[in-house]
């Protein structure tokens, strides 16, 4: 596949901890203006602009992006922003608790996207595409890298470990949730932009969204260009591409917001009917092939047979929803049906009882999370999983480096 380095827009010398910012799509309106309360320099005041706007602005209004032009612009005016010198290749490592990965950043192409040598493994909700793609279109840039796996290579392993040994990281800090992020400056690219010829394919772990918006802004950019020669920066997309084998799976959980006019009891004995259930102690699944329930206070273990079939409906979170949200619920359609939110496994089963017991929802399921090789495989046989499948920690902070076109 192919990476190329680039000459974007990184935070000032001492700034970098307050531009980065967590991921646009991993916090609502109010918390993201929490992280943002008393710090102008903030990337969410970009990415997430609406935080600067009435309570009762509409998240996709033409005011939305005009203020996220008119921010974007504000931190390089202010110096918070600046160009980078020359084009570069950077190595990222985050650092939680005992895990640590390194990634290398670097910008991919739209038609290695297009052409599958990219590999998804989810559709795409529209509102949330349309909006990415209004977003980087109206500011000419791509904001938050997506998130690219490979499968490992032996000599990226050890180009990446030889920078490391050379010499202290560039950026260095940890984040207000205790996740570290150092950065290394690789001015051209050195050897990872040859090195990366060797890789095969990547898959799209996390930005399914940010991925498919960039290559439609890239198409329109194309199609609006008669002089197109094929080097234009629209070409491009941000990215960090990690080997699989480092990375840290948590569970995406689900919440739905009502019984669908059956009550507890209801829901209780449509479960017996389709699983083996019992009263659970523990609120967390210990293998695939079973899930807990929250419901009316009380913990259930929900535990089925082997699931047959392809490998998607195999998945726990297909048989979760094939044989109970869907019948049971009246969830039909996940990626469009409003009774129906996703919990990010960092936020642990505390976030799950809090929304059922408050009445925000009515029913939490907590899942087992799905590995990198059931991924791989999946997009590798064409095949796509449900929407919020998976849950990749630590986040990738946004800001550190933005690609510009």
């Amino acid at each position: 596949m192919r990476i190329r380095s680039f000459q974007g827009l990184v935070p000032a010398e001492g700034r970098a901890e307050a531009v980065a910012a967590v991921p646009y799509d991993v916090v609502d309106r109010d918390e993201a203006a929490a992280l943002a309360a008393g710090n102008p320099d903030s990337l969410l005041h970009v990415s997430r602009a609406d935080i600067g706007l009435p309570p009762d602005t509409p998240p996709y209004s033409d005011a939305v992006y005009a203020a996220a032009k008119a921010n974007l612009d504000g931190l390089q005016e202010r110096g918070a922003l600046v160009r980078e010198g020359e084009p570069c290749v950077y190595l990222y490592r985050q650092t939680m608790g005992d895990h640590s990965q390194v990634g290398v950043v670097a910008v991919v192409h739209i038609d290695d996207y297009r052409d599958d040598i990219i590999r998804k493994h989810e559709k795409t909700r529209p509102a949330k595409e349309d909006d990415r793609t209004r977003l980087a279109s109206t500011l000419g840039a791509h904001l938050g890298p997506v998130f690219l796996t490979y499968k490992e290579q032996g000599a990226i392993d050890e180009a990446v470990r030889e920078v490391m040994g050379a010499r202290g990281a560039d950026i260095d800090f940890v984040s207000p949730d205790g996740v570290g992020h150092s950065l290394w400056k690789i001015p051209g690219g050195g050897e990872f932009v040859a090195l990366f010829d060797s890789v095969p394919v990547a898959y799209v772990a996390d930005g399914h969204h940010r991925s498919a918006s960039a290559a439609r802004v890239g198409a329109e950019r194309r199609e609006a260009n008669p002089d197109h020669s094929g080097e234009e920066d629209y070409n491009w997309f941000l990215a960090v591409l990690f080997p699989g084998e480092q990375l840290k799976v948590l569970p995406y959980n689900r919440v739905v917001a009502d019984l669908n006019g059956l009550g507890p009891e209801g829901v209780l004995a449509a479960a017996r009917e389709r699983f083996d259930v019992e009263v659970a102690e523990d609120k967390v699944p210990a293998r695939a092939g079973e899930a807990r329930m929250y419901l009316a206070g009380t913990w259930y273990r929900l535990r089925w047979g082997q699931a047959g079939g392809d490998p998607v409906a195999a998945l726990d979170v297909s048989v979760l929803q094939d044989r109970f949200l869907a019948p049971v619920l009246g969830v039909d359609d996940p990626r469009t049906n409003p009774r129906i939110d996703f919990v990010g496994g960092i936020r642990g089963t505390g976030e799950l009882e809090a929304r059922v017991d408050s009445g925000r929802d009515a029913v939490a399921f907590s899942m087992y999370p799905v590995g990198v090789e059931q991924l791989m495989a999946i997009a590798d046989a064409g095949a796509v999983m449900p929407p919020k499948s998976t849950w990749f920690e630590p986040k990738l902070r946004s800001g550190l480096f933005i690609h510009t076109f």
